[in-house]
């Protein structure tokens, strides 16, 4: 398993939606389980409509917990197309238990 380092606070605070340039903010560990979980055992797909295969090492969603940028070596892809659309299922956690 590669090493995982958090991006940097200076960068995180200027990332934003490349669409809705809504704010984004680090996954929590839970939330990042969750959607790994999805994405192993459902049809996750990304934003374009491709089926997302390979789990997240860490990821970015936007405040307001309508999408999820992957992240990949510490680099944030915030391609628009590869974005995962937050469903219901895919991530119950950002609201009800993380407040």
């Amino acid at each position: 398993m590669p090493i995982v380092m958090p991006i940097k606070e200076d960068l995180l605070q200027i990332l934003c939606c490349p669409i809705t340039k809504v704010p984004v903010r680090m996954l929590e560990p839970a939330e990042l389980e969750q959607v790994n979980r999805q994405i192993a055992t459902t049809k996750v797909a990304n934003v374009g409509g491709e089926t997302i295969e390979q789990p997240l090492e860490e990821g970015l969603i936007t405040e307001n917990g309508q999408t999820i940028y992957r992240v990949t070596a510490n680099i944030p892809n915030m391609i628009p197309d590869e974005g995962i659309p937050v469903v219901t299922d895919l991530l119950s956690l950002t609201n009800s238990q993380l407040g």
